[in-house]
């Protein structure tokens, strides 16, 4: 597994995978570098064939959010048409948000093990995980209105399915911070941990849990919720009973039954 990066570390063992926000002398700002990295650490990951990912961050803070230094500019060039120079913006924007669409779009879970400031686009990422944890001192803030921006990379978009209409408008409205504590009690996070080790000894053990299982029910109970989630009940049901159709007959299916008779713990294959 090779991978090289300025500000993200990967890491791979027992089936697990691990993305390091690992720019610590910037609170693991978002510049270009993060930005540009963020795909291809996901996708060697998946190559190296993890069964489950941690999203986790080194130095105080999982990430402060994009590094505005570093990314203002997309002014009009000298000569250039608005029209040139909106669509130029047009796809800066659009590239930012693939970045952040590959980890909501990778096959295996991601977990994102969050403490210190998770800002602005911490959000977006942490939205596009499957599931967080954080630290007591773990702080949330959808700070885009408090910078003028409109979210653009993925927070209104994902952030409705994570939490109610009502915590939605006013976090993003008020661009406040919320502590790990309101975090919890709005769904935001799964649970709440003492501190930075504890949360990411948390979020690897529960990656643990979920690589021991059968990577094909995994992966595929992960594609059919997401694909419902645009579903009605009827449309869903009809998904997973084509889907079970396709792809349950496997040897990890026998493995299972194999092992539940001889009264032991399956070993999975993914085959």
């Amino acid at each position: 597994m090779t991978f090289e990066s300025q500000v993200l570390s990967i890491e791979a063992a027992d089936n697990v995978g691990t993305i390091w926000l690992d720019n610590e002398a910037k609170r693991n700002a978002m510049g270009p570098a993060f930005w540009a990295d963020l795909p291809i650490a996901v996708h060697a990951l998946v190559d190296a064939e993890v069964r489950s990912i941690v999203l986790a961050a080194n130095g105080p803070h999982f990430t402060v959010g994009l590094d505005l230094k570093s990314m203002t500019g997309g002014g009009r060039v000298e000569g250039e048409s608005q029209a040139r120079m909106r669509r130029r913006q047009y796809q800066d924007v659009k590239r930012l948000q693939d970045a952040i669409s590959a980890v909501a779009d990778c096959p295996v879970p991601v977990i994102a093990a969050i403490h210190g400031y998770c800002i602005g686009g911490g959000i977006d990422l942490i939205c596009a995980a499957d599931i967080r944890l954080a630290s007591k001192d773990a702080r949330f803030s959808v700070r885009e209105t408090k910078v003028a921006i409109t979210a653009d990379v993925g927070t209104l978009q994902r952030l409705p399915s994570v939490v109610t209409a009502g915590h939605v408008a006013e976090l993003v409205y008020t661009g406040k911070d919320i502590d790990a504590q309101r975090a919890a009690t709005i769904g935001l996070v799964n649970d709440v941990h003492e501190d930075r080790d504890a949360v990411i000894r948390a979020a690897h053990a529960m990656a643990a849990e979920i690589a021991a299982n059968s990577p094909l029910a995994v992966q595929g109970s992960k594609a059919v919720l997401r694909a419902g989630a645009s579903m009605t009940i009827e449309q869903g049901l009809d998904y997973v009973a084509l889907w079970n159709a396709a792809f349950l007959p496997s040897n990890d299916l026998t493995e299972a039954m194999i092992a539940f008779m001889e009264k032991r713990s399956a070993h999975f294959t993914g085959q």
